[in-house]
């Protein structure tokens, strides 16, 4: 994992995110000045402040906030804790997001947030103090109307709860939409903690005959098992009948060809914080993961994990990409050319966003939904999202990236277009 993660940090997320912009830009024959345009965050604010550690000391945290593109509506896009958290990756990040929102069609424009820490250091009550004042400092570009942050690496619905809180707390009444992937009781969404995962799966379903490939019986393996990571193997196993093969975390990995249960893996790593060590399952590392045979494979982890150097040792017929930014366009290449199906992370894990749209509907209206309703929804939503793309790459005769990216570019450039360049 080490080498993978020293590789990983070698290259600038942004520069990959600009690099894709470019060359989408050249086969639609984007104007300059919209390319310049696009390839620009409109917003970014870089926040420093101290926090209160449970020792009664004080420690300095640096966060960011960028708001990508505006053009379709409110800025969406997570908030991620991490000790490699850096303004390159959430300018990447918030692209990323602004074409995933396109993608699916919402209403949206794209933004991300972070904090350089380790939440696996720090107490929760150093955590919810940590929240709290990163809210306050980012407060005067955040709101439903404007930019709703989201759960993402190391956060979740008690991150979100703080948010929403700190937020009332300063305008004098309780603003729900301010965050989406809040707890249900304090206007969340039924079906929003497995809403990535089950977008994913959905996609791999709905690709997986244009790829040769059966789910029923397909071998797959998850690099990353954590929350999308899981929920889509558990989706694949126990709703499509397909065969988890191997999975990892930050720790390692573990594989058993003869398939492993994936509620079994999952209460492994409930109890032991990870799945080395799973019973019957031989070690495996997260390089060795990926290069894994199977039918399938879903990185579910960090980006920048296959690169030009293990590209052409990819084995898999699917890559589901589950995580936000995996692959690097010198590897789209390559896997283009060994004929393996990418389903581009701006449309494989969507579904986290789609249904925060759902919850950010439902908190403006006050009226929510069951969850059969935001499932059935969930699944229009990707499966003619795909469509579009597949029609995309088969009459341009392009990889699927390239596709996504040209039906998002093309959205967001025609909204600017329509809107006018103001004064």
């Amino acid at each position: 994992m080490a080498k993978l993660a020293h590789e990983a940090a070698q290259i600038n997320p942004f520069e990959t995110a600009r690099r894709q912009i470019d060359i989408v830009a050249d086969l639609i024959g984007l104007e300059p000045w919209m390319r310049e345009l696009l390839k620009s965050p409109k917003r970014e604010l870089t926040v420093n402040f101290p926090v209160r550690m449970d020792d009664d000391s004080y420690r300095m945290f640096t966060g960011y906030r960028v708001q990508y593109n505006m053009a379709r509506g409110p800025s969406k896009g997570g908030i991620r804790y991490h000790p490699q958290v850096s303004l390159d990756e959430v300018r990447a990040l918030a692209a990323w997001m602004t074409w995933k929102c396109a993608v699916v069609n919402l209403p949206y424009g794209g933004a991300k947030g972070g904090v350089i820490c380790d939440p696996k250091k720090m107490s929760k009550g150093e955590l919810e103090r940590l929240t709290r004042r990163f809210a306050s400092e980012i407060l005067p570009i955040i709101g439903p109307e404007m930019d709703i942050p989201a759960p993402d690496v190391y956060t979740d619905s008690q991150t979100m709860a703080w948010i929403m809180d700190t937020y009332s707390m300063q305008k004098g009444y309780s603003v729900p939409g301010v965050v989406t992937g809040k707890p249900i009781s304090l206007g969340g969404s039924q079906g929003r903690g497995e809403a990535t995962g089950r977008g994913c799966a959905y996609v791999i379903r709905e690709a997986a005959p244009n790829a040769g490939v059966k789910v029923k019986g397909a071998s797959f393996a998850v690099q990353g098992f954590g929350n999308a990571g899981s929920v889509a193997a558990k989706i694949l196993c126990e709703e499509q009948g397909a065969k988890l093969v191997a999975a990892s975390d930050s720790r390692g990995g573990v594989y058993k060809p003869e398939g492993i249960n994936c509620s079994a893996l999952l209460a492994h790593k409930s109890k032991t914080g990870s799945v080395v060590g799973f019973a019957g399952a031989k070690p495996l590392s997260n390089e060795e993961l990926l290069q894994t045979k199977v039918d399938i494979l879903i990185p579910a982890a960090l980006e920048n994990q296959i690169t030009k150097k293990n590209a052409d040792k990819i084995q898999a017929k699917i890559v589901a990409e589950a995580a936000n930014g995996p692959t690097v366009p010198e590897a789209d290449t390559t896997l283009f050319e060994k004929k393996i199906t990418v389903l581009p992370d701006i449309l494989a894990n969507a579904g986290g966003v789609t249904v925060s749209y759902f919850e950010w509907a439902q908190d403006i209206q006050g009226y929510f939904w069951p969850l059969a309703e935001v499932t059935k929804r969930l699944e229009q939503v990707m499966v003619q999202s795909y469509k579009d793309i597949h029609e995309v790459a088969q009459a341009r005769q392009v990889h699927n990236r390239t596709a996504a990216y040209v039906v998002a570019i093309q959205r967001v450039a025609d909204a600017i277009r329509i809107r006018g360049i103001y004064p």
